[in-house]
């Protein structure tokens, strides 16, 4: 037996919660800046970090107001954007995000996920901090896609044909992640479809079912997030993706998830991950044009269970970094880069012999 129920319309859920001309123009100078970035216009890195999903509202907010701060004091350097993620893909079953079972009881009270949703969104956008999220359900893009500064197309969903075609007509750079299984070429074809036109069936702003045409984003690049048996971080695997990438004739240019398959599932290994890519950028590689981080206020994750029982800030969903790691994290990087910036004659080695300083950190 199936049951249906009607929802709010896109239209009717953006006049409870609207977006106003000053954060509009926000997202799309952030959207602005990413592009520029990724197509090494803007020599800063694309740092996206944040929890692995939002489950609290208090939480995300708090975060959101350190990572400004953050922001702030290294933002010749790097743009850091908020990961944002409402809704999760489950291999098997789980929790699958706020704008699904936002009372985390299973009640999958949808409707109400999408106004809880939309409000938190619109929330941080007000601290003035650009949002992520990974587009997992085709049909809440009408709902919340005029939220979001860059877009992603997961490990389980870069082959689909449907994801390809909605990330053809969204608004904001797009990655596509390798497969689980390690696979960057499908990531790869997901890009080239996704920069062509496409018709497809959707659902418009009134919520009726649509034909929609696509003119193609011209935004879309790849993203290194490891496998089931390995990782994709390194020189060697980062040239082998780039030679996909001109094989397929598309732009030079990628992001590296530290977290899932490049940490082996150990969030701590995130750091080392990290270290190794400042590294690669410093040591002259170019293509790498930012990184993926998994971090909260408070490191690790916990099961699901009493929302009363439930510790404050911490990951529902894949292990997180602290916030203190966090900062140090970028902090360090900071200051490798622009020791890098002003040494530029100097000996590489003798720029990268303060190791101790990232050990102490993680």
């Amino acid at each position: 037996m199936m049951i249906h129920k009607p929802l709010i319309s896109p239209l009717e859920l953006k006049q409870i919660f609207p977006l106003q001309s000053s954060q509009k123009a926000f997202i799309e100078k952030s959207r602005s800046d990413i592009r520029q970035i990724l197509e090494a216009k803007d020599s800063r890195l694309l740092l996206i970090m944040g929890p692995c999903s939002l489950h609290d509202a208090q939480a995300a907010k708090e975060y959101a107001i350190k990572l400004k701060q953050l922001a702030n004091e290294v933002s010749d350097q790097f743009l850091l954007v908020m990961r944002a993620y409402f809704e999760k893909p489950r291999t098997v079953l789980g929790w699958k995000g706020l704008l699904h079972d936002p009372e985390l009881d299973n009640s999958n009270d949808i409707e109400k996920g999408l106004k809880v949703t939309r409000q938190l969104l619109l929330e941080l956008t007000e601290i003035e901090i650009p949002l992520a999220s990974e587009f997992l359900e085709p049909a809440s893009c009408a709902y919340l896609d005029d939220l979001v500064s860059w877009g992603c197309i997961g490990a389980r969903t870069s082959a689909s044909q449907t994801h390809r075609q909605m990330a053809s007509g969204l608004p904001m750079p797009i990655g596509f992640k390798n497969t689980i299984d390690g696979n960057v070429k499908t990531a790869v074809q997901g890009i080239v479809s996704c920069r062509q036109a496409h018709t497809y069936l959707g659902i418009n702003q009134k919520g009726y079912i649509s034909s929609f045409q696509t003119n193609g984003n011209g935004d879309g690049h790849l993203v290194l997030r490891g496998s089931e048996s390995g990782t994709n971080y390194d020189p060697e695997s980062i040239a082998n993706a780039l030679k996909n990438l001109k094989l397929a004739n598309l732009p030079l240019q990628l992001l590296v998830d530290c977290s899932h398959g490049n940490s082996n599932r150990n969030f701590e290994q995130q750091c080392v991950v990290f270290q190794s890519l400042i590294g690669q950028v410093i040591e002259g590689n170019p293509f790498i044009r930012g990184m993926l981080l998994e971090s909260h206020l408070n490191a690790g994750n916990q099961q699901m269970t009493r929302l009363s029982d439930l510790q404050y800030a911490v990951s529902l969903t894949d292990p997180c970094l602290d916030w203190s790691t966090t900062e140090n994290l970028v902090q360090w990087a900071y200051r490798k880069i622009k020791q890098e910036n002003s040494l530029k004659n100097s000996s590489k080695n003798a720029i990268l012999s303060d190791d101790f300083a990232f050990q102490r950190i993680c």
